[in-house]
């Protein structure tokens, strides 16, 4: 009898078919999807079948890094994004410990800036997400203690206008390009769950392996949940519509080099734009606007960092592309009449991306893990954003 051979997937983002698919599955599937793979082969023109196959396979060579169902989480647990000023020699340590001993840690990036400006030497940002109770400013300050950071900067998003990483779609994106319109702005109020709804939402958000890339794909995380999947469904279409689900997404690779020798986005810009006050939903809804827009929002940067108010962050390939486009951003905003005080650009080199832990009952045994008392990390209302 003859072997059934399968047939080698091409793992390259550059394949035309995987091209065709990860445009749309980076960041244009948003909200709950019953079926998220038929919802891709709908918008892209690639047959569901092809879509499964080809994010299963490349999930294996680990061109993509994750397959989930991402969550707006700041509406479930305080975050921030948070810069550290780290002594050089125990940089590398404190990323490292951040990455690896911190479930509440995301993103950590070593970060710099091409010109000295004061807010340089805090190369280390991070983001923070703590749960619901809890409080970002105890629990960095206990990060502080195990790092050797001297120092942090609280910046928590006031508005988010954009948010969602589309490497493939923007990598030929002309500078200046940019929607009809402005971007809406989006509130980060919390949102409390009921029980059903969190045991629910834990498993929804875990990323699958890559053997749970097919049809029928909620099934087993309803039975995870104890529910039957008509009861998961109708808590995910109700956490849904309380604006609690993110986009269903494929992450991409795109620091890394990848096994096929590509490199998604070499550069990764953290812009810095300060407005004046209460111009800062109408300054954001303008930076949001723009597509090379990974993220867009309203956070406060202090005197560190020249007062800085709206922040975004794009990638590319070439650094000079980079640069054109926030030349473009910045001359729109002139031309609507927005004055800039002050502006920056922080580049990226060293990342690691995990999801965040918003779980209070996770956080309670981590706290108990490290000899800290869970009750002593209670937020106190009169809390304010600020730096140690």
């Amino acid at each position: 009898m003859e072997a059934i051979v399968t047939p080698h997937l091409p793992a390259s983002t550059e394949d035309p078919i995987n091209s065709q698919i990860l445009a749309v599955s980076e960041d244009r599937v948003q909200g709950f999807q019953e079926d998220p793979f038929n919802e891709i082969a709908r918008l892209s023109g690639v047959d569901t079948d092809t879509v499964i196959e080809r994010i299963r396979g490349m999930l294996k060579a680990g061109t993509i890094r994750r397959v989930r169902q991402t969550l707006l989480a700041t509406n479930l647990a305080k975050g921030s994004l948070v810069a550290w000023q780290v002594p050089e020699d125990r940089l590398q340590e404190a990323f490292d410990w951040m990455f690896r001993d911190d479930p509440f840690t995301g993103h950590v990036v070593i970060r710099s800036t091409d010109a000295p400006i004061s807010g340089a030497r805090f190369r280390l940002w991070t983001t923070v997400k703590v749960p619901q109770g809890f409080s970002l400013k105890k629990h960095c300050e206990y990060l502080a203690t195990q790092t050797g950071a001297t120092a942090f900067r609280l910046m928590p998003a006031k508005r988010l206008f954009t948010l969602g990483v589309g490497h493939v779609r923007r990598r030929s994106m002309e500078p200046g390009s940019k929607a009809e319109r402005v971007a809406d702005p989006i509130d980060t109020n919390i949102v409390e769950l009921s029980d059903l709804e969190w045991r629910v939402l834990v498993p929804l958000k875990r990323e699958f392996e890559p053997e749970e890339i097919q049809r029928n794909l909620w099934e087993g995380r309803a039975e995870e949940a104890g529910v039957s999947l008509a009861t998961f469904y109708e808590v995910a279409r109700g956490l849904n519509a309380r604006r609690v689900i993110g986009r269903f997404s494929t992450f991409l690779e795109h620091k890394k080099q990848l096994g096929t020798g590509e490199q998604v986005a070499r550069f990764n810009a953290l812009f810095h734009w300060a407005v004046p006050p209460g111009r800062e939903i109408e300054a954001g809804g303008e930076v949001g606007r723009f597509h090379i827009m990974t993220h867009a929002y309203w956070r406060e940067g202090g005197p560190e960092f020249g007062n800085v108010n709206v922040m975004g962050v794009a990638h590319g390939r070439d650094k000079e592309w980079v640069l054109a486009h926030k030349k473009a951003i910045d001359e729109h905003l002139a031309s609507v009449g927005i004055p800039v005080s002050y502006t920056n650009v922080f580049w990226g080199g060293r990342s690691e991306i995990k999801p965040s832990e918003i779980s209070p009952l996770v956080y309670r045994e981590w706290c108990l893990s490290r000899g800290v008392d869970p009750e002593s990390m209670h937020s106190d209302e009169s809390e304010e954003p600020s730096h140690a």
